[in-house]
């Protein structure tokens, strides 16, 4: 399909997403994204599962420190790409705006490969260095540079926004299930063959790396679709003149996620450190658990990053405070539900995947849950505060939220082991939640003495949203 041809087959859609009256849309766009999450989170659990059977908890804390590893530096090098395209590939409107719209996704793709290989070089350096304090053997420490080899392929920031752009969440949401079941199948084989760790780390490696191609592959054909080819052959002259501001915003939104991450991925390591790989094999466990409710945030935010931005590029302030405010009580529901439902079920859930040895973990998870509940009624209001431009915001909260966790991990986990992680979760969740809507209110009201409601734009967003 020309470009052409879908913007003129789009204009209900398009308009419904710039004037708010969308939300028919994006309840089908979060229902495909819960569904294809909630699917492939039963199927990452199950992998873990047979893998942890397969392990023990030693030997399973020894895979979910490797894999807490390379997310660490994979978090710490990588530029986020997808967060400027959106920001800035929102405003453009015309066929005529083609070409920038290519540049755009070459500085994205250009960053993302850059910090792939960046990450790779850092892990690689850092492996020998960070073993003997989070006791890892010689041959785990050979498993896991071969492992990093998957931060050469992590690249899935630009392909993830060119979807969400082009409105295609269903892709999003069932594009990586094949993956998730060939890792099942393979984890399967492990447990029958009693395979050891470098087997399932190499398993875990395969499909990461297979996965990450495929999301590229299927981005690249959809830009085909809508006529954009050949992004690497775009030209970043005059790339701060085009979209001005967008290495600060680009910079500012990185940082605040890559210091994020230090209490969502580090946090693993620190357990470690400050404990054993046998307790950081049970906080991984409840973190797993926990991450399947955490990522309804993800990708709730993935279905309203682009309305919101174009509601507050078009000047629709209602409509844009009515999306956020129903964001954040739908995900209050969820969160709630969530802590509902670990509570009287984690005892069995345990039980029917990693098996009884991991049964010590249960209350791990109950708490955790409510750290996760805390953590997804502030993800509406981080939306709403970089489509309003003000990344450093969010920065803000998230340096003092995250310093508040890694002080109050540091101060309970010698104390009470992985709970005091948990806890630590606990506090830094009510600080972000309270520091986000604080930080909103103020920018609403400042934004409402300094401008005008703008006219609803004639044009139509250039990667919109496919008709189905």
């Amino acid at each position: 399909m020309i470009l052409s041809k879908a913007i003129r087959n789009l204009p209900s859609k398009v308009r419904g997403s710039a004037n708010g009256s969308g939300n028919g849309r994006r309840l089908v766009n979060i229902a495909h994204l819960l569904t294809g999450s909630f699917a492939g989170s039963l199927l990452g659990l199950i992998a873990f599962a047979l893998c942890a059977r397969s392990l023990g908890v030693a030997e399973y804390g020894q895979l979910a420190l490797m894999l807490a590893y390379t997310r660490v530096i994979e978090r710490i090098a990588s530029f986020q790409s997808w967060q400027p395209i959106i920001k800035y590939g929102a405003g453009l409107s015309t066929a005529e705006q083609r070409e920038d719209l290519r540049k755009l996704l070459k500085f994205g793709l250009l960053m993302d490969m850059s910090s792939a290989l960046c990450a790779w070089l850092i892990a690689i350096s850092g492996a020998y260095l960070a073993a003997p304090y989070l006791g890892w053997t010689a041959d785990s420490v050979h498993v896991l540079v071969l492992f990093s080899t998957v931060l050469l392929f992590q690249i899935p920031s630009m392909p993830t926004a060119v979807q969400r752009l082009a409105g295609r969440f269903s892709l999003l949401a069932y594009g990586q299930l094949g993956t998730a079941l060939l890792r099942v199948a393979l984890c399967f084989v492990g447990l029958m063959n009693d395979a050891g760790l470098g087997y399932f780390a190499f398993v875990w490696a395969f499909t990461q790396i297979l996965g990450n191609m495929t999301l590229l592959g299927f981005a690249l054909r959809t830009l085909r679709r809508q006529g954009v080819r050949n992004i690497l052959g775009a030209s970043l002259a005059g790339l701060r003149q085009k979209f001005p501001g967008i290495w600060g915003f680009a910079w500012s939104s990185n940082l605040s996620l890559t210091i994020q991450s230090s209490s969502q991925e580090l946090d693993t390591l620190l357990v470690s450190l400050l404990t054993d790989p046998a307790s950081a094999g049970l906080y991984h466990i409840s973190k797993r658990i926990g991450r399947m409710a955490q990522q309804v945030g993800g990708l709730v935010q993935s279905v309203i990053y682009p309305d919101v931005s174009r509601l507050w590029a078009a000047g629709k302030i209602k409509e844009f405070k009515r999306l956020v405010l129903q964001v954040e009580l739908l995900l209050l529901t969820a969160g709630v539900a969530a802590v509902v439902f670990m509570a009287v079920s984690v005892d069995r859930l345990l039980l029917w995947t990693a098996g009884p040895q991991f049964l010590p973990a249960a209350n791990l998870v109950v708490v955790q849950m409510f750290a996760v509940a805390l953590a997804l009624s502030g993800s509406a209001a981080r939306v709403a505060l970089l489509a309003m431009g003000r990344p450093r915001d969010v920065l803000v909260v998230v340096v003092t939220a995250t310093v508040i966790f890694q002080v109050t991990a540091v101060l309970l986990l010698p104390q009470i082991g992985p709970m005091g992680a948990n806890i630590a979760h606990i506090v830094m969740g009510t600080v972000w939640m309270i520091g986000l809507g604080w930080h909103l209110h103020r920018a609403l009201r400042a934004s409402q003495r300094e401008r005008a409601e703008k006219t609803e734009p004639a044009d139509y967003p250039l990667l919109a949203p496919e008709s189905a």
